[in-house]
């Protein structure tokens, strides 16, 4: 990591993921206790808004278009200040369309800066640097995860949604202003500036179509769950992603080791088995300690997705990059549109149905698993 830490562009993207990912945890913090509590929203309405959310993630591939006007880097630096924005105002429009509106906004940022980020690391590190360099990220997305949730959880005594949304979105899209004056000089493939779709890719866009798919079921749900049939409290929530963080911290650097010594196929071949449990059980448990603990299990399992990427790295042209990455966010997120309304009426019918089909997902995901084939970096 020694060598990897003296590139510049490490830690700009280093601190524009913390600012990204404490924006997206604030959010996500507050976001259901505001739905329930002050806008009264059902299972369906926050369905249909987890699909708003996701449409920003299926125009992903607009961000080719961008980069013929603007450097990748910058336009990075635009989309956390835009996800900043987003989160501002969420609190000033307390309404069903107020909140599809703000959520839009505030994902546009965020799936364009998750598009740009993905690019760069794959770009400017090496094979046996780059599950390194993403493995960091993620642990260090979780150790702001916690200072923000530890934040949320002294700030919801005395601040309202409001304030809190207004407070979170602010810091964020100031991280986003400064990005716009960092210069990367460094030397990069030169990048194709339109839509790659290859032959060679495929295992890798269905292992993203499917990861999103079934990853939309546990965002829209999981949580939902705990709020709308446990009774958690926004404290109880803040304080579950804190533990959640914590776990992951610790637990998400070695699964990239991990990746790097035992391969791709090993560690996608595990986290997919232990979702399928984890789904089935979401279904028919009703105890409120194990369903936190599957929670925690389930963000600790989805590290491995790390490894679709890392796959993609090793079988790809340099100079696809950019636009192929931006081309599998709008696979990953054909489903993501459309599963959290059909979820949404399924919830109506029973609970259950999302997750078993989750689990369902999972189960075709280990299957398609067992076809990568790379050698190790």
């Amino acid at each position: 990591m020694k060598n990897i830490k003296k590139k510049p562009i490490y830690w700009y993207l280093m601190a524009l993921t913390i600012a990204s990912a404490g924006g997206l945890q604030g959010w996500r913090t507050l976001f259901n206790n505001f739905a329930v509590d002050v806008v009264g929203l059902t299972g369906y309405h926050v369905g249909v808004i987890q699909s708003v959310r996701e449409v920003p993630g299926f125009l992903a591939l607009c961000a080719i278009f961008a980069l013929m006007l603007i450097r990748e880097h910058h336009l990075s630096a635009i989309s956390v200040a835009l996800m900043g924005v987003g989160i501002s105002v969420t609190g000033f429009f307390p309404s069903y369309p107020g909140l599809i509106v703000t959520t839009l906004i505030m994902s546009f940022g965020f799936h364009y800066y998750e598009t740009t980020n993905q690019s760069l690391v794959l770009q400017n590190f090496d094979q046996s640097e780059s599950p390194l360099v993403l493995g960091k990220q993620r642990s260090i997305m979780s150790l702001v995860c916690i200072i923000m949730g530890i934040g949320v959880f002294a700030l919801s005594y005395r601040l309202s949604y409001k304030a809190m949304f207004l407070l979170i979105g602010s810091l964020v899209a100031a991280v986003g202003v400064w990005g716009l004056f960092f210069n990367h000089a460094e030397d990069m493939h030169v990048q194709h500036k339109k839509m790659i779709l290859r032959k060679k890719y495929s295992l890798f866009y269905i292992l993203t179509f499917l990861s999103g798919a079934r990853r939309q079921i546990f965002m829209v749900f999981s949580v939902f769950l705990l709020v709308k049939r446990l009774g958690f409290t926004v404290q109880a929530i803040t304080m579950l992603f804190v533990v959640n963080n914590l776990v992951n911290y610790f637990v998400t650097p070695l699964i990239a080791k991990a990746i790097k010594r035992y391969g791709e196929r090993l560690i996608l071949t595990m986290e997919y088995a232990s979702l399928i449990i984890i789904f089935i059980s979401y279904a028919y448990c009703g105890n409120k300690w194990i369903i936190m603990m599957l929670y925690i299990l389930d963000h600790v399992s989805f590290n491995g997705a790390m490894a679709i990427r890392t796959y993609f790295h090793k079988i790809a042209d340099p100079k696809d990059i950019s636009a192929s990455t931006a081309v599998s966010f709008t696979i990953n997120h054909i489903a993501a549109v459309v599963l959290p309304v059909a979820g949404g009426y399924l919830w109506m019918v029973d609970y259950k149905i999302p997750f078993i089909v989750g689990a369902g997902l999972g189960f075709l995901s280990l299957i398609a698993s067992q076809f990568v084939r790379v050698k190790k970096a």
